[in-house]
């Protein structure tokens, strides 16, 4: 895809790649050469057999040194939830947890500055949904990984008051092509290579959504993509790729949006592809996010009623889902279960941990079982307002929103019944760049030429 342009868009942390996030970075630290043996010399014409002697090797690097691969983050992530904004490991796992612990453990480490053969060619993927606006920019290193180099994310609620008007609000808009301002900046600090640059829902559902992308790409020169809800959903599935387990057989992949939430089924017991957007033999794109639901809903104040209505609605919207049975047995096996992207999901589990500051290490990756997911929502539902926006992981900017999210995947809980959980801090832009760089072949093996013998 072609580079958004000259003088384009890290990061601010307005609220965990990609996402993640997470980082990989890998390489050949060197390369061994082959000795000759030394002429025999007059030991030969004597008649006497000369001692061999050892073949000496001598390694020679290539370039300078990389750092080995580590799929935890350099830096610790911020405050909001939902982002891994400056380290991921594209198509690495998280290992699983042992029984009864859903914490991953990580050794601590320091910030190290990657060496420069690691610094170009970049790639960029940038998100504009209805509540968030996110950028990643990472390049290639070990097959099917990346090392994110740069990052931003900010809450701008550009679907704010859409549901209603039918229209995207003017300060809303202005919220949005300030953020924007700061991706095009960081973009067009470094050289890169292939970028997308995506817009969602809201721009997709309101009527002056192309008025609005147009301003953008006048003010902010951004040129914007509105993707349909299907590239979407399979966007995220990309994403997540790496946290599904070799013996798992199927999943309900979900991702909570501010204005749509998509889902997706995916039959892993067919001939397993490295790309599990391949294995999707269903999905859907409910028309309802946290935004929308707790606009129609209030999200200060929110009763255990108030909250039942919230999951009656989304319900209704999945029993219409005709494709929603394609899983048929294995939805009810063992090696099924749900895995959820989003920052409803992520916001849980840095509740349910008791986090003193929002950990994407600590987060992507964790399994939570579904008496942890009932017991985490029952103590929110139980908070304030000002206790939920108090909460480091939640904050002012989703403490209206949370509860809507949770309403969402409690739906979702009830229509694919499963004991476990396992949390994405990861999803449409690592998505993009794995796609990006797959179709750039930039993970390509590149072939040594051969010594020829004489």
């Amino acid at each position: 895809m072609k580079n958004p342009g000259d003088g384009l868009v890290p990061s601010e942390r307005g609220a965990s790649a990609d996402g993640v996030a997470n980082s990989t970075a890998g390489g050949n630290s060197g390369a061994a050469g082959t000795g000759r043996h030394a002429p025999a010399g007059d030991a030969e014409s004597a008649g006497i057999a000369p001692k061999p002697k050892r073949k000496r090797r001598r390694k020679r690097r290539r370039g300078r040194r990389v750092f080995a691969p580590d799929t935890r983050m350099n830096i610790p992530a911020g405050p909001v939830p939902g982002e891994a904004e400056n380290a991921v490991a594209a198509g690495q796992a998280a290992p699983r947890p042992p029984s009864g612990d859903s914490v991953r453990q990580h050794r601590p480490h320091t910030r190290r500055t990657p060496p420069s053969g690691l610094r170009g060619p970049a790639y960029a993927a940038l998100d504009l949904g209805t509540n968030n606006c996110r950028l990643l920019v990472a390049i290639p290193t070990r097959p099917g990984q990346f090392r994110v180099i740069d990052a931003f994310s900010r809450i701008v609620r550009l679907g704010e008051g859409l549901s209603q008007s039918g229209e995207l609000g003017q300060p809303a808009m202005d919220r949005a092509v300030e953020a924007l301002k700061v991706c095009r900046d960081k973009l067009g600090s470094r050289a890169i290579r292939r970028s997308r640059l995506i817009a969602t829902e809201a721009c997709r559902s309101a009527v002056n959504g192309e008025a609005f992308l147009s301003r953008v790409e006048r003010e902010a020169g951004l040129k914007l993509e509105v993707v349909d809800r299907e590239t979407e959903a399979r966007l995220a599935v990309s994403g997540c790729g790496p946290l599904v387990e070799r013996e798992t057989e199927a999943i309900v992949l979900f991702d909570i949006g501010g204005g749509s939430s998509e889902i997706a089924l995916v039959d892993l017991t067919k001939s397993r592809s490295p790309r599990l957007a391949e294995h999707i033999v269903s999905w859907t794109s409910l028309p309802v996010g946290v935004v929308t639901l707790a606009e129609k809903h209030g999200g200060r104040n929110v009763t255990p009623d108030g909250f039942r209505a919230m999951i009656g609605d989304v319900r209704a919207m999945l029993d219409s889902f005709d494709g929603a049975n394609r899983l048929a047995g294995l939805a009810s096996g063992s090696r099924f279960h749900l895995l959820g992207t989003s920052g409803t999901v992520t916001t849980i589990a840095g509740v349910h941990l008791d986090l003193p500051r929002y950990d994407r290490r600590r987060v992507d990756g964790i399994w939570l079982s579904s008496d942890q997911i009932d017991t985490t929502t029952e103590r929110l539902l139980g908070w304030t307002y000002e206790q939920r926006a108090a909460n480091a992981c939640i904050g002012t900017d989703r403490a209206d929103l949370v509860l809507a999210g949770c309403a969402i995947l409690d739906a979702i809980r009830a229509k694919w019944p499963s004991d476990r959980l396992r949390v994405a801090d990861r999803g449409l832009r690592e998505g993009i760049l794995t796609e990006l760089m797959s179709a750039d072949g930039a993970w390509r093996k590149r072939r040594r030429p051969r010594v020829q013998q004489q």
